[in-house]
């Protein structure tokens, strides 16, 4: 009998050759419904891989995000089914799953249309009720390179000749379709019943656009139906939230031909990044920050000394001066840490919190640009803490706790993420376990739980990720810290210690907004463009009903810009009932109608953005006190 250890450290005992499916049956009935795929020592199997040896396995159900992840990757394979059926002369590409859902890339004569889609998710239905079983069979090299040539598969031939030879390769048949794959995938067909095919693109093969552009299929699948109907109605939400629409509608930026990926940002837009730059400010300087600015064009042998030239250098703009070349700067840290050389530092002087809102500047490829989410320039939050070895711990908890107390106000949570050393780095292998280490322990001492993400660090040093999650579930990766031993190497950065002997400080690069511009698309569409008070470019609007009640909103309005609170009056002849609905197209927090009533009184009705039963009448001074109470707390309308 194989023993069997499983992920609560509990034992069992199975007969040699039992499947996971088996197994999972053996230890409940309702693992065994929700099961969908195992971990064995490590390695995700498909239910029907067959147990030899005593091993660590771990049963996937359906609700995780791998059981989910094995789910579309198997709806990827049916849709590649369903699509040689209708149209025969197609050739395979890749099919893998994503995070929101799946894809097939295409090579076909045939151009698919909505219509197709449509026809093809009808044969996918078809085929999952006939409940063809997902067979794994192993290949050598040459094994497979002679069955895909033999059926005309271009693209998988060129994948097996990429392979090493001695490699066993892997293929996944369900009834008479065969892929090149590694799986695993599902028992049968039959489990994928709720998926939905969502729209064509075009995708060069392999990404280069030196190759043919094939044909991408993107569909999504779960396991429940009302799982895909609360995405399908996130997805339409999404697109009434998008940023670059709102952007408009709300006057707030704009992008144009004449600067693709340079954002122009209006006048009630560059209130929205005042007030997220000044709470930034004021924030920092309390935890003993301090602001710097550094030049945008620095001399290349800066960059040089940093590594960027040789590490980054396809993302960077470059430029002459006096014959000599110049980069702008795509990252504000080479320019912090020559600030830091301008004097002569002290282990008292430790830790520096140097802080910078600095532009920057990336060549991003025109494809990849979107809104505000992907631009040439943007504005990084930088800080760089300079400080002792022994101040390692200390530091990185209180960027932690910066970047919580910041994000709670916006009311985002998050989850955290620690990448590790890519194959493109630079540095000791000693310094990056050192630091990995301590980003560890610093983690662990807040008690966060963390997804590893091995070799996505920076080319420097390892990595805290912050991703934030919006209103519709979606993650956006915005906070970051890395440690570096690297830079203050590169850059000869030292301190004198107690012993009266030079050393050399670590450094924390860390930002919370992670761009100025990408955090304004995240909130405009967190928030569905409707701002918090202390945010919202217009915070009160004065609604005159006739020409005679101008005089008194013109002095509410001069009441409320006393109080610093952003105010105007709509003394369009129009009737009263357009103006409350204009306010509300334009989400403005307080409307505040005045009649002969209230000039009477010295009062004014107010509406609540997204209230139906708001109106009612306050004072001015009244109603001042209370915009001024939100904007001070920071409220939000949850």
């Amino acid at each position: 009998m194989l023993k069997i250890t499983l992920k609560d450290g509990s034992l069992r005992e199975v007969e040699p050759g039992a499947t996971l499916a088996e197994l999972a049956a053996g230890i409940s009935r309702g693992l065994a419904k929700a099961a969908i795929a195992g971990r064995v020592n490590d390695k995700i199997r498909d239910l029907s891989y067959p147990l030899q040896e005593d091993v660590q396995v771990e049963i996937i159900t359906q609700d995780t995000p791998e059981g989910l992840e094995v789910l579309r990757h198997s709806t990827a394979h049916l849709l590649a089914q369903a699509v040689q059926n209708l149209f025969p002369e197609t050739k395979l590409g890749i099919g893998p799953a994503i995070s929101s859902g799946f894809y097939y890339d295409f090579d076909s004569e045939h151009t698919f249309t909505p219509e197709d889609l449509t026809l093809i998710e009808t044969e996918m239905k078809r085929l999952s009720k006939e409940a063809h079983p997902y067979i794994r069979r192993e290949l050598s090299r040459s094994e497979a390179l002679d069955y895909f040539q033999q059926r005309d598969e271009s693209y998988k031939v060129e994948l097996i000749e990429d392979l090493p030879e001695d490699v066993v390769i892997s293929a996944y048949t369900q009834g008479e379709f065969t892929d090149l794959c590694a799986g695993p995938h599902v028992l049968a067909t039959s489990s994928l019943k709720v998926f939905k095919l969502m729209n064509v693109a075009g995708a060069y093969w392999r990404g280069s656009e030196k190759n043919k552009m094939l044909q991408r299929i993107y569909g999504t699948a779960f396991v429940k139906a009302a799982d895909l109907e609360d995405y399908l109605f996130k997805l339409e939400e999404a697109k009434r939230r998008d940023h670059r629409k709102l952007g408009q509608e709300l006057d707030l930026f704009s992008l144009h031909e004449e600067g693709p990926g340079f954002p122009f940002f209006h006048p009630k837009g560059m209130i929205l990044r005042n007030e997220l730059e000044n709470f930034w400010r004021i924030e920092h300087s309390k935890r003993g920050y301090q602001e710097i600015r550094t030049p945008i064009i620095l001399h290349r042998e800066l960059w040089e000394r940093s590594g960027h030239w040789d590490h980054y250098q396809e993302n960077m703009y470059f430029t002459q001066i006096d014959d000599e070349d110049y980069c702008v700067k795509p990252m504000n840290c080479p320019g912090g840490m020559i600030m830091y050389k301008t004097k002569l530092r002290s282990y008292r002087d430790l830790p520096m919190r140097i802080g910078e809102l600095g532009l920057v500047h990336r060549h991003e490829l025109s494809g990849v640009l979107h809104g505000l989410l992907r631009v040439r320039n943007f504005t990084q939050d930088d800080a760089h803490i300079f400080m002792l070895p022994s101040q390692i711990n200390e530091e990185i908890i209180g960027v932690i706790d910066l970047v919580d107390d910041f994000y709670k106000v916006f009311g985002f949570a998050y989850h955290v993420e620690l990448s590790t050393r890519p194959k493109d780095s630079m540095g000791a292998d000693e310094d990056w376990e050192t630091a990995t280490q301590a980003l560890r322990d610093a983690l662990e001492a807040k008690g966060i739980d963390y997804q590893l993400n091995p070799g996505d660090g920076a080319f420097y040093g390892p990595k805290i990720d912050f991703h934030v999650r919006d209103s519709l579930d979606r993650t956006w990766q915005c906070g970051t810290i890395q440690l570096d031993f690297q830079m203050p190497e590169k850059f000869d950065l030292t301190y004198v210690g107690e012993d009266g002997q030079k050393h050399r400080p670590v450094m924390i690069h860390r930002v919370i907004y992670g761009s100025i511009e990408r955090f304004i698309a995240l909130l405009i569409e967190h928030y569905a463009g409707a701002f918090p008070t202390w945010l919202a470019p217009v915070q009160v609007r004065v609604l005159p009903i006739s020409e005679r009640h101008h005089d008194y909103a013109r002095e509410v309005v001069r009441r409320l810009k006393e109080e610093n609170i952003r105010a105007e009056a709509d003394e369009r002849r129009e009737k009263v009932n357009y103006k409350i609905r204009e306010a509300q197209t334009e989400k403005i927090p307080f409307a505040l109608i005045v009649g002969d009533q209230e000039a009477e009184k010295q009062s004014v009705t107010v509406r609540r953005y997204g209230q139906s039963d708001s109106g009612n009448q306050m004072s001015v001074s009244d109603l001042a006190r209370l915009v001024r109470q939100e904007i001070k707390e920071k409220s939000r309308q949850d």
